[in-house]
């Protein structure tokens, strides 16, 4: 990460990854989606989706902001036609008053270091222009003391309010947030039907998911990709690295 990523996040919570995948690599996601591998988690709909899980933009991301033992937590998408929602703002840490899991959202920063508990990387196949709707978020909200004084219309986008955005992504960026921010998903308003990937990763010592991984479902996995599957657990976990 550059040191202005890092100040991005430290002090909005979220940053939009720009041009991550390739038009060639979203076309080939949209053409299996369209064929209809709607069902399950992406990173078992075949090769494409199952280089996500450590895609070589985005791993050394997770290392910074997570740290070198990071696991694939859980993943699903999103998909969204003209006039759908999904739910309004939550998250955040907050001791799990207003939504938040305590234990599990979190952000901490020490002696120069980012760690973060549950993340996530959107993989965007769709565009998702200002106004379209689809993810917002109250920037620097992972840091908030009163993220329970939110009224309720302003959660469930009811009411507009200036500190709510919604960041506009292009196909083939990547949004990485913290589960530490809040967040939520605004009325789909675009023409398009919007597509969203979410691959949710954990430190390598904690889950918020309680069904792991069966690699047992997966073919071809890279030994990299084993290890960012496996459980979490403490003691000799293996560091998740950037090149074999």
């Amino acid at each position: 990460m550059t040191g202005e990523e890092k100040f991005q996040v430290d002090l909005e919570g979220y940053l939009v990854i720009k041009n991550v995948l390739t038009d060639d690599e979203v076309a080939e996601m949209n053409a299996i989606i369209d064929s209809g591998d709607r069902q399950g988690p992406p990173s078992l709909w075949g090769e494409p989706f199952k280089r996500l899980i450590d895609h070589p933009k985005i791993l050394p991301y997770l290392i910074d902001l997570l740290g070198p033992h990071v696991r694939l937590d859980h993943d699903y998408s999103l998909f969204m036609e003209k006039g759908q929602g999904r739910g309004g703002l939550h998250g955040g840490e907050d001791g799990g008053r207003a939504g938040g899991h305590v234990g599990d959202h979190w952000y901490k920063y020490r002696d120069g270091y980012m760690r973060n508990g549950l993340s996530v990387m959107t993989y965007n196949l769709a565009d998702a222009p200002a106004g379209a709707g689809g993810f917002a978020c109250i920037p620097g909200s992972h840091k908030s003391n009163f993220a329970p004084e939110i009224p309720t219309e302003v959660r469930r986008f009811e009411r507009p309010a200036h500190y709510v955005v919604q960041p506009p992504v292009e196909a083939g960026d990547v949004l990485f947030f913290t589960e530490a921010l809040i967040h939520g998903t605004m009325p789909w308003t675009a023409d398009h039907e919007r597509r969203s990937l979410l691959y949710k990763y954990s430190p390598g010592h904690s889950a918020w998911s309680e069904n792991y991984y069966d690699i047992s479902k997966y073919s071809g996995l890279t030994e990299q990709q084993k290890r960012m599957l496996m459980p979490p657990s403490i003691g000799r976990r293996p560091r998740v690295i950037e090149s074999e």
